[in-house]
């Protein structure tokens, strides 16, 4: 259509925001009363409503999404941990969310993102409005931008509980979970992701080395951070009992393994948790009414598929290759597969908008190794993880950041990072490394932080009794010492129960015919009893 002579057309890059931008013109140049300017006001009215509604319910979905990894996470921890634990573990998941979401609605999310001065050029360390969500005046995609990025903080939260499962005590979980949501993470998230960030590449005064570091759905900011916070506590509260030392406390030759009492729970929250990175990575996109968005979006769901599979098939064969060199025998380790893939969802979360297809491939691969690696070397460093919750997060963390100063291609970031290519990935320029060099500091920011918060904080709670539970409660299992009983019930019925009701049965139908197979199954039973007693 045409107002005025000025086409209102779809433009190659953004059209809503094209036309958005021209009916504003004609409303400002017209009479915004009668005739074309009256019609270019309501037209843009509806054009900027049904963006914004749109742009809401993306984000409602995708932050719905990722609430959902906590049934994940709750399914993969309940089925890693032995059958004593169930409960605990599962209750450790739940409070994970209202912990954060208490935490990050009065606090965290000020402190991630409020800035009271948006006047000035300030570089801040932390944010400093929005406490209790006291600044968002009814503004519905303000508000489902908190929701967003609540359940990014909870991920951060919950990322702990599977690595100090079966030795910790609830007081301290709830502690450290909500000083984690409140004040640890928001710092992270405001140096990397705030407008006013130190290292943020949407700091628009002061960037990084021209350019800040690029994270764009939080391999550093949520998985590292998590990461390195159960990295720390569990070295700090030491391994389950049994796991590395006997009862006197010698090492053991070989140290022992507590299978996941269900591998379906774990295989469910494998899929729940790659479902869930679809409203992760897309997501974070934070806007789709218009194309540029909806490319980031849809660069995001494949590179993310694409990685997850290769990380899987990466971590899995790797592993069988290894075993079957060692003792001759080919065998396939369920638990590197659903961690491999989990790796390689991990390693494309920083760069899945700024990468090519095959170069998420490569990530994917590299993300198995990773996490098989630095699985091996936490056994051979007696850290007791209970679910490989830091090589998959911590360790990929870390490759998925480094990965982006590598191969972070111009186009792809030109788009998600609104032009900023000041700095590309290192192969497509040997000679200009400054990105990557960011992505090394955004490491070693993130290490330092965490490290500097969390180590007294778990040492304050060891020292006070607080972190770790009895070793009788630990032998018995929490759900019983803490929980009023155990997950599951399974008594067995009486023995003179079952005789009573088969005497009954009897009773009322007459002689009762014995099916033919058991028939045949006794009668075998009891010619090998016949010949074991003639040849004794």
């Amino acid at each position: 259509k045409t107002l005025a002579g000025l086409e209102i057309s779809h433009s190659d890059q953004s059209p809503t925001d094209t036309m958005s931008d021209d009916l504003t013109k004609l409303c400002v140049e017209n009479d915004f009363q009668t005739g074309e300017g009256f019609v270019a006001c309501e037209l843009n009215t509806i054009v900027i409503g049904l963006t914004t509604g749109v742009n809401t319910f993306f984000l409602l979905f995708a932050g719905a999404a990722v609430f959902l990894m906590q049934a994940g996470f709750a399914m993969l921890c309940a089925g890693s941990v032995r059958q004593k634990n169930v409960k605990n573990i599962m209750l450790k998941n739940l409070l994970d969310a209202c912990g954060g979401a208490l935490g990050f609605w009065s606090i965290g999310y000020a402190l991630a993102y409020g800035d009271k001065d948006t006047t000035d050029s300030q570089t801040r360390f932390i944010g400093n409005k929005g406490f209790f969500l006291t600044d968002i005046e009814g503004d519905g995609y303000a508000y489902i931008t908190f929701f967003f990025q609540f359940a990014f903080a909870a991920t951060a939260a919950t990322i702990v509980a599977g690595t100090v499962a079966e030795r910790c005590k609830m007081s301290a979980y709830l502690c450290y979970s909500l000083f984690l949501t409140a004040f640890v993470y928001p710092v992270v998230v405001h140096s990397i992701w705030a407008a006013d960030g130190f290292l943020s590449a949407f700091n628009a005064n002061n960037l990084f080395r021209d350019q800040g570091v690029i994270d764009f759905a939080g391999s550093g900011v949520v998985h590292m951070t998590g990461g390195a916070t159960a990295l720390i506590a569990a070295i700090v509260l030491g391994p389950r009992k049994g796991r590395f030392y006997d009862e006197d406390g010698n090492p053991l030759e070989t140290p022992a393994v507590f299978q996941p009492h269900s591998v379906a729970l774990q295989i469910l929250g494998t899929f729940i948790l790659w479902f869930g990175w679809y409203g992760f990575n897309p997501g974070s996109a934070l806007f789709i009414g218009n194309a540029d968005s909806a490319a980031v979006a849809g660069l995001c769901a494949v590179t993310t598929t694409i990685s997850a599979a290769a990380g899987c098939v990466s971590a899995m064969f790797t592993d069988s290759i290894i075993d079957a060199l060692q003792t001759g025998e080919v065998s396939y380790d369920l638990t590197m597969a659903m961690n491999g893939a989990l790796g390689g969802l991990v390693g494309i979360t920083a760069g899945t908008s700024v990468v090519e297809p095959w170069a998420a491939l490569i990530i994917g691969i590299i993300s198995g190794w990773v996490y098989y690696g630095f699985s091996k070397l936490l056994i051979k460093l007696k850290i007791d993880d209970a679910v490989d919750a830091v090589p998959v997060h911590f360790a990929n963390g870390m490759w998925g950041v480094i990965a982006v100063g590598l191969f972070s291609e111009k186009s792809r970031q030109s788009i998600a990072y609104s032009g900023s290519v000041a700095h590309v990935g290192w192969f497509y320029n040997g000679s200009d490394a400054n990105l990557l060099l960011c992505q090394f500091v955004c490491v070693l920011w993130i290490i330092g932080w965490v490290s500097a918060t969390m180590i007294p904080f778990f040492i304050v709670l060891k020292v006070t009794g607080l972190f770790r539970v009895d070793p009788l409660e630990e032998e018995v299992g929490l759900d019983i010492s803490h929980h009023r009983g155990a997950a599951y019930d399974l008594t067995a019925p009486k023995q003179e129960d079952v005789e009573e009701l088969m005497e009954v049965r009897a009773s009322k139908h007459g002689k009762v015919e014995v099916p033919r197979e058991v028939a045949d199954a006794a009668e075998e039973v009891v010619g090998i009893d016949d010949a074991e007693e003639e040849m004794a």
